[in-house]
């Protein structure tokens, strides 16, 4: 199976990672202007030279494809073929790039200002870079960073251009375009602008992928897009979108291409440019619209300490070697290669497929701090621990994150208690240290005249801070968590009474986690590997049993799912309990938020993270897969129509009443 080979192909228990260099190492020595203005000479695909900017319009204005496009338009709309050429001509304009040299210079030498004042250092693997310089001359080259800030793609045209690689063309949001100069500076950089939502707009779907199918056809330089679609406020990885991804496979489906190779990369961060911005924004704070006097206001973030930052560029993937055996191309003969066709059912769920595997990898290669496992033991004590064993635990964390297989940067040679220290020191702001206990920043003082609601959401933005670094090693815990609750909630040694357990709470996630379709067996497989090697249970042939030893590592698995286990558990007992007959999507997210607010000032919920936005979506995207929700359109409203019996029953399975029979889930 090509696609499960994309993730198993090495083992990651015995995976040798790359060495790292700090590129900023040599930044620090050297001139940025001569950095800035030296010789660039990239690597190409095939040798070519790639067209102007104003020579791609005209060869994607003359497609056959976007001509074919334009007269059924022309039909159906009733204007004149000329018309309509016009509007794809505007559209083109507005989305186009325009990759100038001299604009790339300038980002070089104010970024590399910048990135000296941000970070301490920003290390990327050398032979990523190696296996990247290669795949750039054989065929056609995808990036697809994880995407956590708006550093990212900042970053990404950096990188390149120091290791004198092509620069990529960066698919951006619209939202940009509205940054006076910057906006112009982004396009002159590589930035191609495209809208958040396209409806069911033929012309410009046309105009948007003949656009990128032609950069890729022409070798024109890879093209960045971030398969989950935008930032993860939460740093957790996002369920991935694959309208992008079918545009770029589509050349190689109709016998176009050869072959192109898709490269994830995995962009991580100690400390989180955004992170307070993120937090806010989970608990209903507008987001800040895109401007230039809003980054101009930004400058103050130049004063702070962001620790390092780690770019990893993983193995390039063939899409040839991925869709062997998954993808009848002859299906693509059927028609002129310039007549659009919508993707097959086949293969609609080949990119699903590969879209999550991709987003998997990127996971796995994701450099964690000290400071995630740090965290993660301070959401699960909110009184605080005493340093001596927030530092035993810590070390006791890092063992079991190894053994599961968590890429973990950890200072050779140093003592735990440093290492802690020093993270404790890098995010003094959302912490207490006094008298050698350590605690979140939830008990601070605040004005005299601070009401309860301000309060909670002060704690709040703390807590969801807090959880983004605990979400970026969730990946690492999640399959033996599964388990662990599930062997919790089961009640009983069966091994089948156990995996019907994982498999309802696995399907009742997979909104809120990268959880590959169709691998529910395999992943059991994994957690009850990983469990066993570390001697915390052993599985007989039809029993799993809890070792002696193995009560507090089950434990901590537990506790890393119970904030979700919680919220989704309020959003359920909203729906049961409060929601009326006309209860609208927009409603939905105030709603269960205010709900969830009067919970924890009663006093009858203390988990701060059922306030979150995301999860909150996620659990309603849960409930609409389960069929306990439905939307009904009323009007010019969606309105979202309760099963109560089901959401009840949902709500009990997830507070451990999850039944020993076959999963509840097919009687709802």
């Amino acid at each position: 199976m090509a696609s499960r080979a994309l993730y198993s192909s090495r083992h990651r228990m015995l995976k040798k990672w790359d060495d790292f260099e700090d590129m900023l190492e040599e930044r620090r020595r050297s001139s940025d202007l001569r950095y800035a203005l030296r010789c660039y000479t990239p690597s190409l695909y095939k040798g070519l030279v790639p067209c102007k900017a104003s020579m791609l319009k005209t060869i994607v204005l003359q497609s056959d494809h976007l001509q074919y496009v334009i007269k059924q338009v022309s039909l159906e709309s009733g204007e004149s073929s000329e018309c309509v050429t016009e509007e794809a001509s505007l559209i083109l304009d507005e989305m186009a790039h325009r990759l100038q040299l001299s604009t790339i210079r300038f980002f070089a030498f104010t970024l590399s200002k910048a990135f000296k004042r941000l970070f301490r250092s920003v290390c990327v693997n050398e032979e990523g870079i190696q296996r990247l310089q290669q795949a750039v001359q054989e065929h056609p080259v995808v990036l697809l960073p994880s995407h956590r800030s708006y550093m990212d793609f900042l970053m990404m045209s950096y990188l390149l251009y120091t290791y004198d690689l092509p620069l990529p063309v960066i698919a951006a949001g619209m939202d940009f375009m509205s940054m006076k100069f910057v906006g112009e500076m982004l396009r002159m950089s590589g930035a191609f602008f495209i809208r958040r939502s396209f409806g069911g707009d033929k012309l410009y779907w046309a105009v948007f992928s003949e656009y990128v199918k032609t950069m890729l056809r022409n070798g024109y330089a890879p093209i960045e897009f971030f398969l989950e679609g935008t930032r993860s406020r939460t740093c957790k990885s996002l369920t991935p979108k694959t309208g992008l991804l079918n545009i770029v496979m589509e050349p190689f489906f109709k016998g176009e291409l050869f072959d192109v190779n898709l490269v994830p990369v995995s962009i991580s961060y100690e400390r989180i440019l955004e992170e307070t911005l993120y937090a806010r924004e989970l608990l209903g704070v507008p987001k800040p619209k895109e401007s230039t006097s809003g980054l101009l206001k930004a400058r103050r973030i130049l004063s702070e300490d962001y620790g390092s930052m780690h770019v990893y560029f993983g193995h390039p993937v063939s899409v040839r070697s991925l869709a062997e055996g998954k993808i009848n191309r002859s299906q693509y003969n059927l028609l002129p290669r310039y007549i659009p066709q919508k993707p097959s059912t086949d293969t609609h769920e080949f990119l699903k497929d590969a879209a999550f595997r991709l987003v998997r990898i990127q996971e796995e290669n994701m450099v964690l701090k000290p400071w995630v496992l740090i965290a993660t033991l301070l959401l699960q004590n909110p009184d605080g621990l005493d340093l001596s064993s927030l530092t035993e635990q810590t070390d006791w964390l890092r063992h079991l994150a190894l053994a599961f297989g968590a890429f973990l940067d950890w200072p050779d040679h140093a003592a735990c208690s440093e290492v802690t220290s020093c993270s404790l020191a890098l995010h003094r702001h959302l912490l207490i240290v006094s008298a050698g206990h350590v605690q979140l920043n939830v008990t601070e003082a605040l004005q005299v005249d601070t009401t309860p609601e301000e309060a909670v959401f002060h704690r709040a933005v703390v807590v969801l801070s807090c959880a983004s670094y605990r979400n970026q090693i969730l990946h690492v815990f999640l399959r033996p968590a599964l388990l662990a609750v599930a062997m919790q909630s089961a009640n009983s040694n069966s091994k089948d009474d156990i995996y019907n357990c994982f498999s309802f709470l696995r399907n009742m996630f997979s909104n809120e986690f990268i959880l590959c379709p169709g691998d529910s067996v395999q992943d059991f497989e994994e957690a009850c590997y990983l469990l066993m090697k570390r001697g915390v249970l052993q599985v007989l042939e039809h029993e799993i049993v809890m070792s002696a030893s193995g009560q507090s590592t089950l434990a901590f698995l537990c506790a890393v799912l119970d904030p979700f286990l919680q919220g989704y558990q309020v959003v359920c007992r909203y729906l049961c309990e409060e929601t009326n007959e006309n209860l609208t999507e927009k409603e939905f997210i105030p709603a269960v938020r205010n709900f969830a607010l009067k919970l924890i000032l009663a006093g009858r919920l203390k988990c701060y993270e059922a306030l979150s936005s995301d999860l909150q979506k996620n659990t309603l995207a849960a409930l609409l897969r389960l069929k306990a929700v439905r939307k009904v359109k009323v009007g010019d409203q969606v309105v979202l129509k309760v099963n109560k019996i089901a959401v009840n029953s949902l709500e009990d399975t997830l507070g451990g009443k999850i039944p020993n029979q076959k999963p509840v889930l097919a009687r709802l």
